[in-house]
């Protein structure tokens, strides 16, 4: 009988994974594993790039390549993991319960916003954190075009000053005036904690991203928390008020849930802290991805961040390393000694960096088509085609 590594999840990580699982498998006369995919929907939803427009339109089947790979589909969610039997109870779409047993599991279930206990939040505020949520915030937009201009019409607040709040910030403008006219006076306002803009990012970086909010007419509120939020807008702790009829909350993210049912030490965004070659210490059996995963990335002290870049490498090392552990092959440690930063701009451009140090390697138009060359085509999912699929798989193969 074939031994199964089961694989929760189809996002970067997980697709990554099974496409990884397969490659090793292949190379070892392919008789002996069974490789099986558990995920709602057989599909890789693009989510870099849920900022934009046409939301419904970022997702990439997968259904074809794992039939060319002979990965196996499960269409579910998991909702129990018993490391004990080596079972994942899961509900299929009509809500009937179902179990999987594994010999090898790899947690890829992602991660989600975080959203705080702050009045009106849960009821009044949008996101763009999953496929549904970003198309509700897309019809919310439309519908804003039935609504009498006024300024309350005209402004967006984005709660968080982060990588997908600054890129969905200065992507508004733009969003906003194809809606309302091009000489509509829209308004976009960033709400940020931290004392600076882009206060985790390089002096260089930091400008860049001013100079475009700046050209853009992004508004920043610096040193700033959100006290409330209402069907009119929203109040801020310093008791400034600011009438809205669109708030986004972008300020965070934590790892999925089912990470909780794991023993084992977490971060304080709740991923799993793994080992080398990516395995739950209390679970060796177990092997966490994507952002499920607080993996060290080189020996400088570098650690994975929860970036669809760190997610695409941790799958093909965790699937390459679960099969290997099935087959008597050497594993592979988890190293990703590069890093580059490539952030959208919206009309402005972009801003390309390269290294943890993120040095400003190139701005505006030639970033920008860097940018949608890394979103559009380098991020998507092989051919279904064996021979390049599993080129592409090797995880000490160069990626970026």
């Amino acid at each position: 009988m074939k031994k199964q590594i089961l694989i929760v999840g189809s996002g970067f990580s997980g697709m990554w994974a099974a496409v990884s699982a397969a490659r090793l498998s292949a190379l070892a006369g392919g008789n002996s594993l069974k490789i099986a995919v558990l995920a709602p929907v057989p599909e890789l939803r693009v989510r870099p790039r849920f900022y934009e427009e046409r939301v419904s339109t970022l997702v990439a089947p997968l259904s074809d390549l794992f039939a060319e790979l002979d990965i196996e589909f499960i269409a579910g969610r998991a909702e129990r993991i018993d490391c004990d039997t080596k079972t994942v109870t899961w509900r299929d779409p009509n809500g009937a319960e179902s179990s999987v047993s594994y010999e090898r599991l790899v947690l890829a279930t992602g991660s989600q916003a975080r959203r705080p206990s702050v009045a009106g939040l849960a009821e009044y505020t949008f996101d763009i954190d999953q496929l549904e949520s970003a198309q509700a915030f897309e019809r919310h937009l439309d519908s804003l075009t039935t609504r009498p201009a006024s300024a309350e019409r005209n402004t967006v607040v984005v709660c968080g000053g982060g990588f997908t709040g600054i890129e969905l910030a200065t992507e508004l403008p733009a969003r906003l005036r194809a809606r309302f006219g091009r000489d509509s006076k829209t308004r976009v306002v960033v709400v940020e904690r931290g004392a600076v803009i882009g206060g985790r990012y390089s002096d260089a970086l930091r400008k860049t991203i001013e100079d475009a909010s700046r050209e853009l007419g992004v508004e920043w509120r610096l040193n700033s928390e959100v006290e409330a939020v209402d069907a009119n807008g929203m109040t801020l702790k310093n008791g400034e008020r600011i009438a809205a009829a669109t708030v986004v909350w972008t300020a965070g993210v934590e790892a999925n849930p089912l990470s909780r049912q794991i023993a084992g030490e977490r971060d304080n965004q709740g991923r799993l802290i793994v080992t080398g070659t990516l395995q739950v210490p209390a679970h060796p059996d177990v092997y966490a991805a994507g952002d499920m995963a607080h993996a060290k990335t080189d020996d400088a002290g570098n650690t994975a961040l929860m970036t669809c870049q760190h997610a695409i490498q941790l799958g093909k090392f965790a699937g390459h390393n679960a099969a290997a552990s099935l087959l008597n092959v050497e594993p592979c440690p988890y190293r990703q000694v590069n890093y580059v930063t490539c952030l959208d701009l919206g009309a402005w451009g972009a801003v390309y960096t390269e290294g943890w140090e993120q040095e400003v390697k190139s701005v505006r138009d030639e970033a920008k088509k860097i940018k949608i060359a890394i979103t559009n085509e380098l991020i998507y999912p092989p051919a279904a085609d064996k021979t390049v699929a599993f080129a592409a798989a090797d995880p000490l193969a160069k990626f970026v």
